[in-house]
């Protein structure tokens, strides 16, 4: 019998509804979910919960979950969105205390030097009298993306399921895209040196790698864990299950943990878009820092290089010259 933190983790790297619910609810309807979940107990089967039509929990066979196929995607085959999908993110900032490991597993995954991130985490202070807060920042994947319009080559492209793109083979490193994003979610590859186990692994910009020197890079939402049903490294990776990601077009959300109704969350918990007066259309919403469940100074109680980071904000001054005395 698994505990609770075994069955969470496994919970965790599976997406549990994006592209596996309209597999159930549109072509055969609850009656297959009754029977995906009859099971013969003599054999161990890893099983996936998932939320019927009805808004029942489940728990299904793994196996008998359709995925997209494992296999590469090539630059043509990555302008086209997964069908029928309108991916989007929501990050809780409530619940972020700066574990980074959204960051750390996302650098991994990218093959990401140390100083390069497609994930940051920011600290926030709107005014002197507010309080500080931990925010999570990706990319934002715009339906009015500024980067995609001045891009002269076309390297930036946005699919229909959202998702923005950069495609190395294309990109000139003109600079264009980074100078029109009002969110500075990307950065350039001055000297990238990539640390690949495998040599002849053939590029595709659903991975992002390999990365290309004199090239631009960015967050991508992991669109090759997308086509497996996962939710990106970030989601996966963070232990405060800060970060939920799902589908428009079915109102659904999961950090892995759990997963809701992503109109219900955005309404019940005043979600909004970061830049909204912008027009950019952000496809990342957050839900205010009200309620917090970790003291921020939790954010900081680390090595020496945290401080170092966020040293400029009045906030992490005071608690410098606070640890010193």
């Amino acid at each position: 019998m698994k505990n609770n933190k075994t069955e969470q983790e496994s919970n965790r790297r599976k997406f549990l509804k994006l592209g596996l619910l309209s597999s159930i609810s549109v072509v055969a309807g609850t009656t297959l979910v009754s029977d995906l979940a009859s099971v013969d107990e003599n054999h161990s089967i890893e099983k996936i919960r998932l939320l019927t039509p009805e808004g029942k929990m489940v728990e299904v066979d793994a196996s008998n979950i359709n995925k997209y196929p494992e296999a590469h995607i090539t630059p043509e085959e990555s302008r086209k969105g997964l069908p029928n999908r309108k991916f989007v993110m929501v990050i809780d900032l409530a619940k972020c205390n700066n574990a980074r490991s959204c960051v750390e597993s996302c650098q991994k995954a990218h093959q990401l030097d140390y100083q390069e991130e497609f994930m940051k985490i920011l600290l926030i202070q709107n005014n002197e009298e507010d309080a500080p807060y931990w925010f999570p920042k990706p990319c934002f994947h715009c339906d009015e993306p500024p980067c995609v319009t001045v891009c002269p080559t076309g390297a930036t492209f946005k699919r229909d399921d959202n998702i923005v793109l950069v495609d190395n083979n294309r990109c000139i490193g003109c600079k264009f895209c980074i100078t029109s994003c009002p969110y500075s979610a990307r950065i350039f590859n001055w000297g990238h040196k990539p640390k690949f186990d495998n040599k002849n692994i053939p590029y595709s910009p659903e991975t992002s790698i390999p990365a290309t020197e004199g090239t631009v890079m960015k967050c991508d939402f992991c669109p090759d864990l997308l086509r497996q049903g996962e939710i990106p490294h970030c989601a996966k990776a963070c232990p405060m299950g800060v970060i939920y990601f799902g589908d428009k077009n079915e109102d659904i959300v999961t950090n892995g943990i759990e997963t809701l109704q992503f109109s219900k969350l955005i309404k019940e918990r005043v979600g909004y878009r970061h830049l909204e007066h912008l027009g950019t259309k952000p496809n990342v919403y957050y839900l205010p820092a009200v309620n917090r469940d970790f003291p921020l100074d939790r954010g900081l109680d680390k090595e020496d290089e945290i401080l170092e980071r966020y040293k400029n904000v009045p906030f992490v001054q005071e608690y410098i010259k606070m640890k010193k005395s």
